[in-house]
Formats: C-alpha cells, structure tokens, sequence
C-alpha cells in the first residue's frame, strides 16, 4: 500500500513539474546529441514557429550552435534572429549540455528581446545615420575618414568635400519646412548616385553634406567628378507642385595635401566652400593656403565682432528722407556702424551679414533702438518732431516671430511707436512665414510703418508688389544711377511708381547722387521722396551735437538749391528745411 503512496505521489510531482515546464515564460528544449528535440515547452513551440500558426524559420544556425556548445562541453550565449519573411524575431538563448542517465543532453532557454533589440536599433540608426534622408551621420563618415588615415603607409589619396545648399533658408521660408526636407533626401539621392562603394556620403547638419572620395588619382579626376556632379542639380527638383532650383557650393580637401588628419580637412574644406559662397555660390574650388588667412581673417572679424556688441562699441548715423520739390525732410533712417578697436567708423557691409550668420543680428537691432531712444531729443531738434524714423530689420528677424514680437513691445515701450518705419526687404514678404499675416498686424496696431527695402534686386515683380501690404516703397539704388540715360530703367520706374501710386504706397528714390538724376525725377516722374548722398551723407551724433541753430540756416539756402550740382553729395542733413 505504501509503495503505490510513493508511486502515485511521484506520478503526481512529475505531472505538476511538467505542467510548470510547459507554461514557463522563457522557450526551454531538450535535445541529444544528434539534435534530436526530447522536449519542447509551449513559449518554445511559439518563438520556434513548431506550433502551426506560421511557416517554421530555418533552424540550422541554431542546431549549429547547439552541437558546438555539446561538442565543447560549455555553456554558449548566442542571439538568434529569427525571419517570417519582412517580420524578425530575436531570441537570447542559452544553451547549456548536460549529462544525465548516461546520455549527453543540450537544455536551451530562450528569451524573446525582439522589442529591445529594435529599440536598439533606433538608437543606433538615430546616432550613426541621419533620420532624415538615411545617409551616414558625421560620426560614421569621421571613423571612416581615420580608417584611412591609420593607413598611411599605403600612400593612398582621398578627397574630402564640403556641400553646402545655397540659399537654403530661402527655400525653406518661401517654399515651406516640409518642401525643403523633401528637397535634401532628393538632393542627397543625385550626390550620391554615382559613388562606388569605397566612396561615402553624408549628411552633417541642416543643409551641409560630406563627401568622401577613396581612393583617388589625382585633383584633375576630382574636379571632373565634382563637375559632373553639380551639372546634375541643376536640373529642377519637381516637389509638391512646386518648381524647386537649387545649387550647391563645393569647397574640397585632399589628403595629404591639405591635411594629415580628419578635422583638418574638414576644416579647409569648409574654408574653400565659403570662398565659392562668396564668389558667387553653385561651383566647386579646392582648397589653397590664401584661404586660411582669409578665414583667420574673418574670424579676428567674429570676435572682434562679438567684443563690439558686448562693449556696445556701435554706433547711428542718420541718413534724411527728402522731398525732392519742397527740399523738406520726411524722415531719417537709422543706419548702424561699428567702431573698431583702433576707433574707425566701419561701414555695414564689413559685418552685417555676418552678425545675420551668428545670430548676433537682434541683440544689435536693440541696440540701434536704444541708440534712437536716448537720443530723441536731439534728434527732432535737428530734423523736426515729426519726421519718421526707419530701422532696417532683416529678412531672417521678420520671419522670427519671437524676435518681431519683442521688438513690437519695445517700440511700444519707447512711448512713441507712431514715428517708427521698419524697413525689411521684399523677400521678407514673399516668404511663406506668415509676416504678413501673424507679424505684421502687431505693429500695425502700434501705428509702426512698413517699409520694402531696396526693392527690384530681389524675388520681385510687380505681380507680387500687388499682394504687399506695406506704406512705402524705396526703389533700389541700382535704378535710380543715371536714370537720365537708361530708357530700360526708366519704363521700370514708371511701372514701379504707377502700381505703388493704385496701392496707396509712397515712393523712396535711393541712393541718389547727382543732379541730372534729381532733374528727371522731379521732370519725368511724380516721385516726391529721395535718400542719396546729393542730399546728405549720414550724419553722426557728434555731428548733430556740435550743429547749431544758427549755422543750421546758414547752410539752408546754399545746400537747397538743386540748381547747382552736388556730385560730392556732402550737404548736411541739418541744413534742411523741416
């Protein structure tokens, strides 16, 4: 009786142990030595694809290890990556040999990480390979790069190129943000359709590229390929509707010319794609020595640049707006100059651009606002109460509208906002940002003009001038020099003048400097204002400080009279009539 106790009560343990094999969570098998399975638990029937539902996957890798794991005598951890056709499944498997009852035994215990090791793979895709467009991040084609390097003794060359989009933020902001990501995965398809695959492209920020040719033969060979590269984009992108052109600048390094490390070439590089950029953008240029010291010099430009904002070394000058019939001034534009370290007067062209570049643009357009501010009173002491007064703010601070909104506030905050006149030019208004519609009703509530800026040298035409909401017009230099004899620039004017006249916008001539032009203008044209050096050059502070009253209408009479020509252009604006 007490044996068939003990035989039950064994039965009865072995059903519940075998109960517990088949429900563990982790897949468990049990094969011999020819990989014959003895056991296999429900997880392992599912992750092994034995239990019907589904086609059962290759299992050779995984009997291979098996048999290596017995034949070894240890205990072996392996991934195992298991495919349904597009689907991956990946276990971790441990597979262990054993000895019992005289037989040599493998017991396997998978887990299924298909969710972590895909979590993984994101990480890993996110950090080496750009989301975007899926070519290789900076950091795969650096490791690349150093590869080579590490084989110097090979004396084998290679070309490292810099890409850079030109005019990039233009496209983003006329077309929209998705039209210029559509833009760069097409365009990194045409960069990258000729490469071997020794070669490698990538994508290193917004619109920037790296593109490394290995091996090489010689510059010549690089030139052509480049040549035929760029020749290829400029052929238009056709992307949501739209009609996209765009080009790219090339600046090239070779090793070891160039460089004997990556950051070195990457470097000079850089420098010879800003060459192309300022020589006009769309071409390739190797990299030369000449280059560097003018990148060394650019950069002593930078910092002296930022030491300027930092110790507020800028300053205004004021340039009148004048009717050209009456001589009276209609108002004043603020232009910004930077005092150097040796105390010279530096015009905008040497640092504006380059303070839009490095995001020091908005802090010195507060500064030119401060400058107006404390200096009010003399101000309208010297061109009258009433006289406006313009700041340019440039194209990349309109389409900001944390910047706009800012700036609105502070014109506010002067308790005078009704003088102001914000002068940005036409791309501003063409550029799919909203200014028009989200940025510009802020100051017009505020009773701030509008003002197009050197309009017809940029995206303009008149079909777009009609969509413009804006209070005045100023004509771009470009077309006002010898007006008298250019029958092509004065049908412009005319157009330009009769559809600013239908929408209510008053016209600025700019960059007016001598009398002949003035002449035609006030014969041939109903154009009642003008800016130019025939009226007055822009005036300092200092200078309207040490102007007396006095003075100020003894050179009325002579500076005023437009009968006697002015090429110099060096009248004083306080001369003038108010």
């Amino acid at each position: 009786m007490s044996d068939n106790k003990h035989f039950s009560a064994t039965e009865a343990e072995f059903g519940f142990l075998k109960e517990i094999v088949k429900l563990l969570p982790a897949g468990l098998t049990v094969q011999d030595a020819h990989g014959e399975l003895l056991l296999v638990n429900d997880t392992a029937l599912n992750q092994l694809g034995m239990d019907g539902r589904r086609p059962p996957p290759d299992l050779a890798q995984r009997k291979e290890a098996g048999r290596q794991a017995l034949q070894a005598g240890q205990a072996v951890v392996i991934e195992e990556a298991l495919h349904d056709g597009a689907a991956r499944q990946v276990l971790l498997t441990t597979h262990r040999p054993v000895r019992l009852a005289g037989r040599d035994l493998l017991i396997s215990a998978s887990s299924d990480i298909t969710e972590q090791k895909n979590f993984e793979d994101q990480l890993f895709r996110s950090a080496y390979f750009d989301e975007l467009t899926g070519l290789p991040s900076r950091r795969v084609i650096e490791h690349r790069a150093n590869s080579l390097l590490a084989r110097d003794n090979r004396g084998e060359r290679f070309a490292l190129a810099f890409l850079d989009v030109d005019n990039f933020k233009h496209i983003n902001d006329y077309y929209g943000h998705a039209v210029g990501d559509a833009l760069l995965v097409e365009l990194s398809k045409r960069l990258g359709r000729d490469l071997r695959d020794s070669d490698m492209l990538s994508r290193i920020s917004g619109d920037e590229f790296l593109l490394l040719l290995s091996p090489i033969q010689s510059q010549e060979e690089v030139a052509e390929f480049m040549q035929s590269t760029l020749q290829r984009l400029t052929a238009p992108f056709f992307i949501d509707s739209s009609e996209v052109f765009a080009s790219t600048s090339v600046g090239i390094s070779l090793y070891p010319d160039h460089g004997r490390n990556f950051e070195t070439l990457r470097q000079n590089a850089d420098i010879a794609m800003y060459r192309i950029k300022n020589d006009g953008k769309g071409a390739a240029t190797f990299f030369d020595s000449s280059m560097e010291r003018e990148a060394l010099a650019r950069m002593k430009i930078e910092q002296s640049l930022r030491q300027a904002i930092l110790e507020k070394r800028f300053c205004c000058a004021f340039q009148s707006k004048v009717d050209i019939r009456t001589q009276a001034v209609k108002g004043i534009e603020a232009l910004v100059r930077l005092r150097d370290d040796e105390g010279v007067i530096q015009a905008p062209g040497s640092f504006i651009n380059l303070a839009v570049e490095l995001g020091l643009i908005d802090e010195l357009t507060h500064l030119v606002l401060a400058e107006i501010v404390k200096s009010i009173d003399l101000i309208n002491d010297t061109f009258g109460a009433e006289a406006s007064i313009s700041i340019n703010v440039a194209a990349k601070q309109a389409g900001n509208p944390e910047f706009m909104r800012n700036f609105a506030q502070a014109l506010e905050d002067t308790g005078f906002p009704r003088r102001f006149m914000i002068e940005v030019t036409e791309d501003a208004f063409v550029a799919k940002n909203h200014f028009q519609t989200e940025i510009l009703p802020l100051f017009r509530r505020l009773g701030v003009g509008i003002s197009i800026d050197d309009f017809g040298i940029g995206y303009s035409s008149l079909s777009a001038l009609a969509d413009i909401t804006a209070d005045e017009i100023k004509i771009d230099r470009s077309f006002i020099t010898d007006i008298h004899k250019r029958p092509r620039s004065q049908g412009i004017l005319r157009a330009i003048e009769s559809l600013s006249e239908a929408l209510g916008m008053t016209v600025i001539a700019e960059g007016l400097e001598s009398y002949e032009e003035l002449a035609y203008l006030q014969a041939a044209t109903k154009i009642r204002y003008a800016q130019g050096y025939y009226f007055s050059r822009p005036i300092f502070l200092e200078e309207l400080k040490l102007a007396t009253p006095a003075s100020s209408e003894a050179r009325m009479s002579s500076a005023s009279r437009p009968s006697e020509p002015n090429r110099q252009g060096y009248a004083r604006a306080s001369g003038y009539r108010r």
